[in-house]
């Protein structure tokens, strides 16, 4: 998959906790047993921050496991839940280690898989009968503020590179959350949706100017031969952040279901 830096993760922290659909958050944890311990998985977790916001709107007791390919990310987590260092492109065919689980959850990670890969989740998910809850999965709007004119060419590459394979084939970028609904569906669970879009405003100028850099090197990956214009586009938009009148709005959904 492509590597993430802890620094990132504890920059875009802030900002997922508060986008996160706290009814989305209600409605799976009320679908969870309580009558026993819920044991939750948690794919791609990086350094933890999916458990630290889910923690205390889930029901107790319970327990976790942190499954993620990046030693040096999990290392950063929370000591009290097991971790275990896994490549999630085996992740989803190992029906051990989703053998019991309640919930199976995961955050900014389905618009970076395979549609193969969904699938085998779903099948992983749906032989242990589990709850889901998947969150912040970029669904392809960037909303810009002030206007410049290359901002939906950009956009378009952007979209363009997220469905180039990172690790899980061939991703499925800004249809991930569609097609995760609809696999889900299919399979017999009960699935709602609702948008948790970041909306950064001066507040979050080095977020800003991390996506901003990020993006840059997304487009001109597909467009070299554009590079000139979008670094002029790179350079205004930049301009925009550093002078605090930039604001961002980045789409992402939050996607949860359980088997009626």
């Amino acid at each position: 998959m492509s590597d993430f830096h802890a620094e990132w993760l504890a920059l875009r922290e802030p900002v997922d906790a508060v986008s996160r659909s706290m009814r989305l958050t209600r409605a799976v944890a009320a679908a969870l047993p309580r009558y026993r311990a819920i044991d939750v998985i948690d794919l791609g977790a990086g350094t933890g921050a999916n458990v630290r916001f889910l923690a205390g709107k889930l029901p107790l007791p319970q327990r976790w496991l942190l499954v993620d390919r990046d030693q040096r990310l999990l290392d950063h987590g929370p000591k009290a839940w097991p971790c275990e260092c896994v490549d999630l492109r085996d992740a989803v065919f190992d029906s051990k280690l989703f053998a019991g689980r309640s919930l199976v959850t995961a955050s900014a990670l389905l618009d970076l898989a395979s549609d193969s890969w969904l699938k085998a989740l779903v099948e992983r998910c749906r032989d242990a009968g589990a709850a889901v809850l998947f969150a912040l999965t970029y669904d392809g709007r960037i909303d810009f503020a002030p206007a410049e004119p290359e901002d939906e060419a950009v956009c378009d590459l952007v979209n363009q590179h997220q469905r180039r394979d990172k690790g899980l084939g061939p991703a499925a970028g800004p249809s991930a959350v569609a097609r995760t609904n609809e696999l889900f569906t299919a399979a017999g669970y009960h699935m709602e949706r609702e948008t948790s879009d970041w909306v950064l405003t001066s507040d979050s100028q080095e977020l800003q100017q991390q996506l901003i850099r990020g993006w840059t090197e997304a487009a001109r990956v597909m467009a070299p031969d554009r590079s000139a214009a979008i670094a002029d586009w790179s350079t205004r938009r930049m301009d925009h952040v550093d002078q605090g009148r930039s604001q961002l709005i980045v789409g992402h959904q939050d996607l949860g279901g359980w088997i009626p």
